[in-house]
């Protein structure tokens, strides 16, 4: 059995991993988390562990109006936390460091190929992509270490973008149809996903995503379905989309992030384990289910 030490306690995502580890794989793993939000965590002996997983951050930064102050905690928490868990993880020879980054760190680049650069657009990318190249930097033939770089996240109880959606889809009598593609990622994938990385004690960078990206009206119109909500997805809206994704401010950046492209290529997020268990129509039934 592998003993799993996880780096942000009561997260979405750790929260997720140990639910779904238990209920799938209790032979298999044994995690357990612990909060990063005072030094005490310093004092803690990661020695025994076979994996530390680390999904603690700060994230959905209002970049526009972020103080000097503000700036600085998003590196001490999404970078330098980031570093110093990875070193005590080697020192303790923890042999295996799993790390949340991000598809942020690419920025405006709206379609990412294995030869896309990160170029991250505002501190909250950068942040990540620091900690993304340092934590990769510590592996040697005794330490592996796994990158993520995740699209949105989403499930049932989840934060950020979905939610949004969701609350329009099941609110608003009208949506524009848009023609665009986004990556995602179901929460029960990406823990399907985290199980072989640990199981096997694997190394290096994944770009995981649903087994196709989605339009926004496509998941719209879906969410509204599976909740009973009538919603005409309609082209006529489309030019409204398109005015507000050219405005300034905090009302542009949300029409950009809802209405823009941000995929990766399908044969990126292919691995050698078939961790798309759950395809986006059913996440969709399962993240809006009442159960």
């Amino acid at each position: 059995m592998k003993r799993i030490l996880i780096a942000g306690k009561n997260s979405y995502i750790g929260t997720a991993f140990i639910q779904y580890a238990e209920e799938h794989y209790p032979e298999e793993f044994q995690a357990e988390a612990f909060s990063l939000r005072d030094i005490s965590w310093q004092e803690r002996d990661f020695a025994g562990y076979d994996a530390v997983f680390h999904v603690a951050g700060i994230a959905h930064a209002d970049t526009g109006h972020a103080t000097e102050e503000e700036k600085r905690e998003y590196y001490r928490v999404n970078r330098d936390l980031v570093l110093e868990t990875a070193r005590k993880a080697r020192e303790a020879g923890v042999g295996q460091f799993v790390f949340m980054s991000s598809m942020i760190i690419y920025g405006k680049t709206e379609h990412v190929t294995e030869d896309t650069i990160p170029e991250p657009e505002n501190f909250y990318g950068d942040s990540k992509w620091q900690a993304d190249k340092g934590v990769r930097e510590l592996a040697d033939g005794k330490f592996q270490v796994a990158v993520l770089r995740a699209p949105m996240i989403y499930g049932k109880g989840s934060k950020g973008n979905y939610p949004v959606l969701a609350k329009m889809a099941k609110r608003l009598p009208v949506f524009p149809r848009v023609e665009n593609q986004r990556s995602m990622l179901y929460i029960e994938n990406l823990c399907e996903l985290l199980c072989c990385i640990i199981r096997e004690g694997h190394g290096g960078i994944f770009f995981p995503q649903n087994e196709t990206a989605i339009g926004t009206s496509q998941l719209v119109e879906m969410i509204a379905r599976t909740c009973g909500h009538r919603i005409w997805i309609t082209p006529l809206l489309a030019p409204l989309a398109a005015i507000g994704k050219r405005l300034p401010g905090k009302v542009g950046a949300l029409c950009r992030k809802a209405f823009g492209c941000s995929c990766y290529e399908l044969d990126m997020s292919r691995a050698e384990w078939n961790y798309r268990i759950v395809d986006w129509q059913e996440s969709v039934r399962r993240t809006e289910s009442s159960e």
